[in-house]
């Protein structure tokens, strides 16, 4: 059977042993549905009128809007608290040396033979409990690296009784192979988006894609799986695609696949193709910063 992976339907590559992963090829016209549904029908007045209504809205009020059908508590537990973190960590801090062990997949997920996509620097969650709650046929896990965003996450999710998602507290450079290779079933997909781009030069060895985790997303990876990465920043964008692109001896982008894809003259993917923006995406889009983002296929032979 063939998998189907949000972006495109000419994407679709075969995987013999799996079965569909993300059945929401429509769920980005699904979501600009429900986006007018918000704002309502009308005139050609009224509708120019609605849209000035929601130019006036902040990011924090485009974001509510975008991830209005998950209907999240406002509350959460006593146990929990209010959450508040630091943006910025220091991945090579010694707090954040020793690999994550790996959850028991057969307590955390209901079916952990169904395809995994993983979203390494997961945030808040949000963007993942909604791919897993539009997909049941499917398996999300979400490595975070500021671990009350993990545990809030994880609170969400049991919130909205979703049996094919978890979320881990992991510092993914150092955990990812040790976590994934203990998964019983296919990991087909992986996104990256928008990770801490630590500016400074002295610091950028702290970014989250290097090498090493290159190497451990491609060798756990099946054949046909994706990888996707993207940014706001496009010195970290550059800098994940030359590492992605080093490994063409496994890896091929989308436009080598598919030349019906719409990329700019550098590469760069023109739409987002997962039916739902990122937090930050939002938050960089409303800021007026461009998003610059890269899909590959592993080959399959």
């Amino acid at each position: 059977m063939a998998i189907v992976i949000p972006f495109s339907a000419s994407l679709r590559a075969p995987l013999a042993s799996s079965p569909p992963l993300l059945r929401i090829a429509n769920l980005a016209a699904a979501t600009c549905a429900r986006r007018l549904r918000c704002y309502g029908g009308g005139t050609a007045v009224q509708l120019e009128q609605q849209q000035e209504g929601k130019n006036r809205l902040g990011s924090p009020e485009l974001i509510a809007l975008e991830y209005a059908g998950l209907n999240l508590p406002h509350k959460l537990s006593e146990e929990l608290g209010h959450v508040r973190t630091r943006q910025h960590v220091n991945p090579l801090s010694s707090s954040f040396s020793m690999p994550a062990q790996a959850p028991n997949w057969d307590e955390v997920l209901e079916d952990p033979t169904l395809p995994l996509m993983v979203d390494i620097g997961c945030g808040s969650g949000r963007f993942l409990m909604w791919l897993a709650k539009a997909n049941p046929t499917g398996n999300y896990l979400g490595l975070e690296i500021r671990q009350k965003l993990a545990k809030r996450a994880e609170c969400w999710a049991k919130e909205l009784a979703l049996k094919n998602i978890h979320f881990l507290f992991a510092n993914a450079t150092v955990s990812f192979k040790n976590i994934i290779s203990t998964y019983p079933g296919p990991f087909v997909l992986v996104s990256i988006l928008c990770p801490d781009p630590h500016f400074k030069k002295k610091h950028q060895k702290r970014r989250v894609v290097q090498k090493p985790l290159v190497d451990s997303i491609l060798d756990s990876l099946v054949p046909g799986g994706k990888v996707f990465i993207q940014s706001d920043v496009l010195d970290v964008a550059v800098d994940m695609r030359n590492l992605f692109d080093e490994r063409c001896d496994l890896l091929q982008h989308v436009d080598s696949i598919d030349p019906t894809i719409s990329c700019d003259v550098d590469g760069w993917l023109l739409k987002n193709p997962m039916g739902i923006r990122t937090e930050r995406e939002i938050h960089a889009e409303f800021e007026g910063a461009n998003i610059y983002r890269r899909l590959y296929q592993k080959k399959l032979a």
